[in-house]
């Protein structure tokens, strides 16, 4: 059996679709006979599930991840148990004594309404994807280039060289990228402009909030612009970015970098497949 854990420093990386590396862990009997570090030489969020099935990974440990991640992990026969958090070779010790439970999609917290998803341009999407046309249900292969209205590239597949693999209409994408590939043709390039609704939404006031400094460890060594991960009620992870920092609290926002924001997209089709 092959384990692999998003890896960062000796620990669990908190966020799927962000990671830079994998440890991969070969098990028999129980035991680990052999552990290596591999990267995730620059994939998009959405091709992570097919490196993974491609170096025969049967269990996938990590902490935050979203919906189409799942999904597209399910699809390719690769075991999930996220919510993980601490060093990754406990992790992977207590995953084989039968002592960690696998938590889902768990990219849902309570300071606003965003869900984690794997796709192009960041960690969050606006309520899933209704697209329709011939290509939705299929994997799409897509090479693309995000731009801000004033020409400031944010994004590029081309710069990594590797196209962005997702299966069309499963939610892995921001809906409006969704759409506008749900009726390409292979070999079209659309430019396409999206609206706050067709990306990460606009920001959502309530998802700033602040945390009196003495309720949180190492906050003394946050620095204004930051961006961290914090812990919801129930536990899970979820990333912010320091806003507002004085001697008796902290400010944070916990909106997507890209919520409020027009974006747009120059969409190449690569490929289709059932």
């Amino acid at each position: 059996m092959r384990i692999a854990v998003t890896y960062e420093n000796g620990m669990i990386f908190q966020h799927f679709g962000h990671t830079e590396q994998f440890k991969v862990y070969e098990v028999e009997d129980g035991k680990v006979l052999s552990s290596e570090v591999i990267g995730s030489d620059g994939a998009g969020h959405g091709a992570l599930a097919g490196l993974l099935q491609a170096q025969k990974i049967d269990v996938l440990i990590c902490g935050g991840i979203g919906g189409g991640a799942v999904a597209a992990l399910n699809e390719r026969g690769v075991t999930l148990c996220s919510g993980a958090s601490g060093s990754a070779d406990e992790a992977v010790e207590a995953y084989l004594r039968g002592e960690l439970e696998n938590s889902g999609a768990n990219c849902d917290h309570h300071h606003g309404e965003h869900a984690c998803g794997d796709h192009p341009c960041g960690d969050h999407q606006n309520g899933g994807c209704h697209a329709k046309g011939k290509n939705v249900g299929k994997t799409c292969r897509t090479h693309y280039r995000g731009t801000f209205n004033d020409g400031t590239e944010f994004d590029s597949s081309y710069d990594r060289g590797e196209p962005l693999e997702f299966v069309c209409g499963a939610g892995m994408m921001i809906p409006g990228f969704d759409a506008a590939v749900a009726d390409m043709e292979v070999g079209e390039i659309r430019n396409v402009h999206l609206s706050p609704a067709e990306a990460y939404g606009e920001a959502d006031p309530n998802a700033i909030f602040s945390i009196p400094i003495d309720m949180l460890p190492g906050a003394e060594e946050l620095e204004v612009g930051e961006r961290v991960y914090l812990q919801s009620a129930s536990g899970q992870p979820f990333p912010v970015e320091v806003k507002e920092k004085d001697d008796a609290s902290v400010t944070f926002d916990a909106n997507h970098e890209m919520a409020g924001k027009e974006l747009n997209f120059k969409i190449e089709l690569v490929s289709v497949s059932d």
